[in-house]
C-alpha cells in the first residue's frame, strides 16, 4: 500500500482500535488456486505475539483453509470508512481553482502468518469469544447455551478455525491532511452534514491536530 508521510498512521493502539471497531476484514490469500479474498469477522488478541494475533473461522466448505498451508503469508484489510471529496468543498478552490476530486478513507493492513485449526475445541472457544463480544450490546445477549447442544455441536463441526500472527501492521488515514487547514475543516463539515460521520469526524480531528501543530511551531 502506498502511504505518503502525511497519510501515515503509525500508532499501533489506533490501528488496534480500528480493527476492533471494524471487525469485518478482507482475508487475502495466495494459495494453490491463486489469489483469493474472503470477507470474515475477526477477533483481535493484542496480547499474543509481538504485533497481536487475529482469529476467525470459515465454513468447512470454504476451500480457503485447504488452499493455504500453516505458515503461509496472508494479508487482512480492515476499513473504517470512506467518502468522496469534491473540490467545490475547499474554500481555496474558489480563489485559485487548483483542486481536484479525491476520495478519503481510513484502513489498516495486517500482514501475518496463518495457522489452520481444524480443532473442535479451538473453534468452539473462538466462536464463544466472538459471540460474547458482538452480543454484549444487545438488551438480551444471545449465547451458545441458548441453542440445543446437538445443534451447536453440528454447527461447530461445520467450521474451521484460522489464526493469523501479525508480523506487520500498516495504517493509512487519508483525510486531506495535505490541504490547507480551512479546506480540511470545511470539507469535513460537509461530509458530516451528508451523514458520513466517521470520515467527517476524522477530518475535523485532523484539522484540529494541524491547527495545534501550527500554533506550536
Amino acid at each position: 500500500m502506498y502511504v505518503p508521510a502525511h497519510f501515515d498512521e503509525p500508532s499501533r493502539e489506533v490501528l488496534y482500535q480500528l480493527i476492533e471497531k471494524n471487525a469485518l476484514g478482507v482475508l487475502i490469500t495466495h494459495g494453490q488456486s491463486g489469489l483469493d479474498a474472503n470477507h470474515i469477522p475477526f477477533e483481535l488478541d493484542a496480547s499474543q505475539g509481538e504485533n497481536g494475533t487475529l482469529r476467525c473461522h470459515v465454513a468447512r466448505n470454504n476451500p480457503v483453509w485447504q488452499d493455504v498451508a500453516t505458515g503461509d503469508e496472508v494479508l487482512v484489510v480492515f476499513r473504517a470508512g470512506d467518502a468522496y471529496i469534491s473540490p467545490q468543498w475547499y474554500p481555496s478552490k474558489q480563489e485559485f481553482h487548483r483542486q481536484v476530486p479525491t476520495w478519503n478513507y481510513i484502513v489498516a493492513h495486517a500482514y501475518g502468518r496463518i495457522t489452520i485449526h481444524d480443532d473442535e475445541r479451538y473453534v468452539r472457544r473462538n466462536v464463544a469469544k466472538l459471540t460474547h463480544r458482538h452480543e454484549a450490546a444487545q438488551a438480551v445477549p444471545w449465547k451458545m447455551g441458548d441453542a440445543p447442544r446437538g445443534f451447536i455441536d453440528t454447527m461447530v463441526k461445520a467450521i474451521v478455525g484460522l489464526e493469523i500472527e501479525i508480523t506487520r501492521l500498516v495504517g493509512k488515514a487519508k483525510l486531506s491532511q495535505n490541504k490547507e487547514l480551512r479546506d480540511i475543516r470545511n470539507a469535513g463539515e460537509i461530509v458530516n452534514a451528508q451523514g458520513d460521520h466517521p470520515i467527517g469526524q476524522a477530518m475535523l480531528a485532523a484539522a484540529d491536530r494541524k491547527s495545534q501543530g501550527s500554533r506550536q511551531a
